[in-house]
């Protein structure tokens, strides 16, 4: 599924060439993704202005001039969501469910299992739409460090690891970061979360934030349907210390990785370096 370091690689590289265009429309394949596209969002769309591209979560949130008259376009990936650039009039493949259409170019959504959606938020305060309003805290905002970290794991007895995927509480820290985050900080994903003092907060903090700003830097993990918004691929499960890697040896201490089930997701971790 991309989580957050995909979903920003993809609006990053989807700034220099959108904003500022209008939009001619829209093609929907598909009239049902994980929810009903908006049946009059091509006409809807028609016309208006894209002044710029922001993430909220796994959400990208395309601004068409959302303070004079326009609205909001969401627009999630899903578990196998892609987007990419092409050329205008370029045929559709199988799972070619969206186009968005500019004058010199179209943006395609690509959604083999269609758990992706795209909807429609009119005016400016998407932050209220029902989908957002519930999110908690960014991972990469100033205001996410070792205590708020700590503040929200009190008085939980849940493992670490699950508490981290909770969107609710964090987002975007899909199971390979917070697999990742927690071998960089030394932490057991076994851990309760209420169990965690301040010192080691405060290093899971600064290791979540590098982990993830390390994966945007090399373009994510593209493990198995995600590509860039060219049609390149990431590669930062290539650089991963645990994730994936169960029965090889740590890269710290050399003792075997082990892979257990948290949640119902595989969970890597080396049970020598993290307690």
């Amino acid at each position: 599924m991309p989580e957050l370091p995909e979903v920003e690689v993809s609006r990053q590289g989807l700034l220099p060439h959108l904003p500022g265009q209008r939009a001619r429309g829209a093609v929907v394949r598909t009239p049902r993704l994980r929810a009903e596209i908006p049946p009059g969002l091509p006409q809807r769309l028609a016309g208006l202005p894209l002044e710029t591209i922001v993430r909220r979560g796994k959400y990208l949130l395309f601004d068409f001039a959302s303070r004079q008259g326009g609205g909001w376009l969401i627009l999630h990936l899903g578990m196998s969501g892609s987007l990419r650039l092409v050329p205008p009039g370029t045929p559709a493949r199988k799972h070619d469910h969206f186009d968005l259409l500019f004058a010199h170019t179209v943006l395609r959504l690509r959604d083999p299992r269609r758990f992706g959606c795209v909807l429609w938020h009119e005016g400016p305060d998407v932050e209220r739409h029902p989908l957002l309003v519930v999110l908690g805290i960014e991972p990469l905002d100033a205001a996410f460090d070792g205590e708020r970290l700590y503040a929200l794991t009190r008085r939980r007895e849940t493992p670490i690891k699950p508490l981290l995927m909770d969107s609710h509480l964090i987002v975007g820290i899909g199971n390979i970061y917070a697999a990742e985050s927690l071998f960089d900080a030394g932490i057991s994903p076994l851990r309760a979360a209420g169990r965690i003092g301040h010192e080691r907060c405060q290093r899971l903090a600064v290791s979540i934030r590098s982990i993830l700003a390390r994966s945007i830097e090399l373009g994510g993990s593209s493990v198995r349907d995600y590509v860039h918004s060219d049609g390149g691929a990431g590669c930062f499960q290539l650089a991963c210390a645990v994730y994936d890697r169960s029965g090889a040896p740590c890269p710290r201490c050399a003792a075997p990785i082990r892979c257990i089930r948290q949640a119902g997701r595989s969970t890597f971790y080396c049970p020598c370096c993290q307690h």
